[in-house]
């Protein structure tokens, strides 16, 4: 003790809630109890030991000859989760007028009952350390909740397995401060199975029972669904009942659901049947040599998962009660069952069998480790626990426009000819940008965009930007709310009912959002754009087709069957070019980049486009800037070409005027700029006075595509954050 500073000896206080914690609890008690010299002992009394329905358990403390310095009726009956609950308050209550008149050094408590978390609150809300017995492992139901929350209120731990002890770690607890030492009870056990058990056996069995010839069932409720632990009980007594074997029956603990199982119980007869013995309580020394020498133990205590192992005797375990428990080969799980017959097949399977002994939770020395543990407290330490948290990146800002700026969204933008992903930020700046050729097969083409999204996203952390979603552009008709391309244009082949959202998210581990090219062009005008606080307005979207999107009172418009807005299919003429939809005469088939290419190759064909100072190599296919640069140095046809489609273009601009009367029209893409002036002359010539002064403008974004698509991510993320 002169080693840690403590010139007095340590006093412990041991509270113990019920009888299955006294077993583990007991060896303790008897260790301190043989070293006078080290340490006081005071032994608090509380919950279901005191209650004779539960077998009155605190006598067998006094047979032990501990001296109980304090009783305490904590539990309210009930059975049921009020009960639980009340029962935790009442023990709240009581309990500091006990720690303030018996001040104890350290107190020590044992697993995951509601009981002992009514202990460990009190003790670390009165500065008293705390010694926590079997923290780290899982088992199931609100158990693994409180067992936690105990952890974290403990200043000391004493695990019984090496992956309790990593869990206690991952969990941040002081390394210095956990003690592997294996389970108590298993000093016991491991001492145990050569003592005389036959009088034993026949003091809860009857006369005529043999070794290996019974069957031991201890079940409780799952306090987390009690209707279905209750059916399982009733499914576990029917097979008891089949199987024919006679079985020692143990009364459930006090958790809520007991009571209904009692009611199982003696609706089943099984008090009064010659098979079963049914009992409230077996000390536990009797209770070892029982499953020691029984045929097979069902139920679902943690006894049967943890105990038994040391004597390799058959467990069925039952439900999900101790579904997280580590176990050895002698047990097999039965998770659920409708009817008994799954359960009486297990009986068949493990009864009279024997295993080899397990030593999982412990070696038979925990009680000498546990003593020595305690003697090492050195009670000048600081009291206040600290936790070890894994080391964490140093967050570089705190300030607002720091977390504005480095909040981003992963954008794809799927074109006719290709596919491109961009990090953007919150401001609408593209961070980085990757470019790729548009595959011509689905699967070349989804392969990619998976490739291209995970290398952006990786490349996001190393430039500081947190990723929200992933929002996605795509030519044809879409349904947005589930992510999926319902068909396109001829432009994206094999692009037809593709789900665009699943393969995403699974992937990226991102929630993501997809749209048509034309409404993410309009979105990215109403967040980043000159649509910036317009309630109404449109945008058309020139390039490899046309496309666009309709803003009216703040909202895109999607239409009933999301086909809203396909602008590039107005139809401007009846008798006109055909069009990649099938019809003739639309606005796509005359102003597109694709329709102007078709007039330019016809040009060259013949040997009409180019004109001096313009040249085509051999190796370039010609294109729409071909017939632009044309027009620009003179060509007359190449220019009237390009009237006729800013033409076609204007009057699908009018027709747009006189049926939604934005207050704004955008025009947006690369050929954009060239048809504004004469889209305004066929405004002027050809719309109703009362639209004549709805300003068309052009576009001052990059990228609308990348922008909108990732103002889908923005717009709805943030709304949540700010």
């Amino acid at each position: 003790m002169e080693k840690n500073g403590n010139n007095r000896k340590l006093r412990v206080c041991v509270a113990t809630c019920n009888r299955a914690d006294y077993s583990k609890l007991a060896p303790i008690m008897f260790g301190i109890k043989t070293e006078p010299e080290f340490f006081d002992l005071d032994v608090v009394v509380l919950g279901s030991h005191l209650i004779d329905d539960y077998g009155n358990t605190y006598r067998m403390i006094e047979q032990d000859d501990f001296d109980i310095n304090t009783r305490l009726h904590t539990i309210v009956r009930g059975e049921d989760e009020a009960a639980m609950v009340e029962s935790v308050g009442l023990a709240l209550v009581k309990l500091p007028d006990v720690l303030n008149r018996l001040k104890p050094d350290i107190m020590i408590v044992h697993g995951d009952r509601f009981d002992a978390l009514a202990l460990a609150t009190s003790a670390a809300l009165m500065n008293i350390r705390i010694l926590h017995i079997e923290g780290g492992e899982v088992s199931g139901t609100i158990d693994d909740s409180i067992r936690h929350a105990i952890t974290k209120l403990a200043h000391y731990h004493v695990c019984c397995t090496r992956s309790a002890e990593q869990h206690l770690i991952s969990m941040c607890e002081d390394h210095d401060r956990i003690l592997l030492a294996g389970c108590p009870s298993y000093d016991k056990l491991l001492c145990a199975k050569n003592k005389d058990y036959m009088s034993i056996i026949r003091m809860w069995l009857g006369d005529d029972v043999k070794p290996k010839d019974y069957i031991v069932a201890l079940q409780h409720p799952v306090t987390t669904d009690i209707k279905h632990s209750i059916k399982m009980f009733e499914l576990t007594l029917d097979a008891l009942i089949s199987f024919n074997k006679r079985t020692l029956v143990l009364f459930p603990n006090i958790d809520a659901g007991s009571k209904e199982m009692v009611r199982v119980m003696r609706k089943k007869g099984i008090e009064h049947h010659p098979n079963f013995r049914a009992v409230k309580h077996v000390p536990f020394d009797q209770f070892i040599q029982l499953v020691a020498h029984a045929g097979c133990m069902i139920g679902n205590s943690s006894c049967g998962v943890r105990e038994v192992g040391a004597f390799g005797t058959p467990v069925i375990n039952l439900g999900t009660r101790q579904i997280g428990r580590e176990t050895g080969e002698n047990v097999l799980h039965v998770r659920d069952a409708d009817t008994q017959d799954k359960i009486l097949q297990a009986l068949h399977l493990q009864f009279g069998k024997q295993y080899p002994c397990s030593k999982i939770y412990g070696d038979g020395n925990a009680v000498p480790r546990i003593l020595k543990f305690l003697k090492s407290i050195d009670l000048q330490e600081p009291l206040q626990k600290k936790f070890c948290f894994p080391p964490v990146k140093d967050n570089i800002s705190q300030d607002i426009d720091h977390i504005l700026e480095t909040l981003s969204a992963l954008a794809v933008d799927l074109g006719g000819t290709n596919l491109r992903v961009a990090i953007v930020s919150m401001k609408g700046e593209i961070v980085k940008k990757y470019t790729q050729f548009n595959p011509k097969t689905y699967e070349e083409r989804i392969n990619l965009i998976l490739q291209m999204c995970v290398e952006a996203a990786a490349e996001a952390v190393k430039l500081n930007c947190r990723i929200l979603g992933v929002g996605v552009s795509t030519g044809g008709r879409v349904n947005p709310r589930e992510g999926i391309v319902l068909h396109s244009t001829k432009l994206i082949q094999e692009w037809n009912s593709v789900d665009l959202r699943t393969p995403l998210s699974d992937t990226l581990h991102l929630p993501v959002w997809v749209d048509n090219d034309g409404n993410c062009a309009a979105m990215a005008e109403r967040k980043f754009g000159q649509g910036k606080g317009l309630e109404n307005f449109v945008t058309l979207i020139t390039g490899t087709g046309i496309g666009g999107g309709i803003i009216h009172q703040h909202e895109l418009i999607h239409g009933s069957s999301f086909c809203a807005a396909e602008l590039g299919h107005l139809v401007v003429s009846l008798d006109g070019p055909d069009c990649s939809c099938g019809s003739h005469g639309c606005i796509e088939a005359y102003a597109s980049g694709m329709a102007l290419q078709k007039e330019a190759k016809k040009l060259h064909d013949e040997d009409l486009l180019l004109v001096e100072g313009m040249s085509v190599p051999k190796d370039e296919a010609v294109g729409a800037l071909h017939l632009i640069q044309a027009a620009k140095l003179g060509n007359v046809k190449a220019q009237s070409i390009l009237r006729t489609a800013g033409t076609a273009l204007g009057l699908g601009v009018v027709n747009i005027l006189h049926t939604v009367n934005p207050s704004l029209v955008i025009l947006s893409g690369i050929l954009a700029s060239h048809y504004i002036h004469t889209v305004k002359d066929v405004i002027r010539q050809q719309a109703l006075p009362s639209v004549q002064d709805v300003d068309v403008v052009v576009s001052d974004l990059v990228d609308p595509a990348l922008l909108g698509a990732a103002s889908m991510v923005l717009d709805y993320t943030t709304r949540r954050i700010y």
